[in-house]
């Protein structure tokens, strides 16, 4: 699958979560229902999967995660908020 596909597949899901859901829960439980769902696909998903700073051609273990990481292709950042803000924005 290309990325376009694999995105495809987790906006369905990502769908599917949220319409059973609704609006105003933590990003866990959003985070765990679409991996639940992103696993009956079949697609290969890493959770909560480290992701060092690159400084000075170092790589720093600083703790940063990768919400969910998809096919080894597409990134997804899970956010739980009324509105995005430039600080949501730069954490991707």
């Amino acid at each position: 699958m290309n990325e376009n596909e694999v995105s495809k597949v987790i906006f369905d899901a990502g769908l599917k979560v949220h319409r059973q859901l609704g609006a105003g829960l933590l990003e866990s439980a959003y985070e765990e229902c679409l991996y639940y769902e992103l696993q009956k696909s079949g697609l290969l998903i890493e959770k909560q999967k480290p992701m060092p700073l690159i400084y000075d051609d170092i790589k720093l273990d600083i703790g940063y995660r990768i919400d969910l990481l998809v096919e080894r292709k597409v990134v997804v950042e899970i956010k739980s908020v009324e509105s995005l803000n430039e600080i949501h924005i730069a954490q991707v």
